[in-house]
């Protein structure tokens, strides 16, 4: 199996993942950012599949981090109540972090050893949306944590004493 096969099943997994994890996850957040990021994986899953056709990429989608700032935005005032998350979100979200770690190491490996310009192109933008994919869900796992320091933090608070 390629790189680029390896990468579609592994753009798969985390499609049925995300959408199982969404599905369980009962804090309304999490359950959003979930679907959100499944979405991603799905258009993943559609750029390999152009580009072992022999196809351009397009990449004319919302970055993942536009999305997630808007449902962070929706989502204030329920956010601002503070729901609890159960631990059993929080691992979801664990897990998806370290799917989404392995996801760009590997992608990041896949466009060192690319031979053409198109599966560069891919495994790049493919490296960069499973950073930000990452990074959404540790700042999703913060607020779920610990979310007096999480809006102490995103609104830049000053502790003062």
């Amino acid at each position: 199996m390629n790189s680029a096969e390896i990468a579609r099943k592994m753009e798969t997994d985390a499609v049925a993942f995300y959408k199982e994890a969404a599905e369980k996850t009962s804090h309304p957040v999490g359950k959003k950012m979930f679907l959100s990021i499944m979405e991603d994986e799905i258009k993943h899953t559609k750029m390999i599949e152009a580009v072992l056709k022999g196809m351009d990429i397009s990449e004319a989608s919302a970055e993942p981090m536009d999305r997630v700032l808007t449902i962070f935005e929706e989502m204030k005032p329920e956010l601002e109540r503070q729901l609890t998350a159960t631990s059993d979100d929080k691992e979801a979200l664990k897990i998806a972090m370290d799917m989404e770690k392995k996801g760009f190491d590997f992608y990041q490996q896949s466009e060192a050893e690319a031979t053409d310009e198109k599966t560069k192109a891919l495994f790049k933008k493919l490296a960069r949306d499973e950073d930000q994919h990452y990074r959404i869900f540790a700042n999703t796992y913060n607020f779920l944590n610990d979310s007096g320091n999480w809006f102490m933090w995103e609104e830049k608070g000053i502790v003062e004493g």
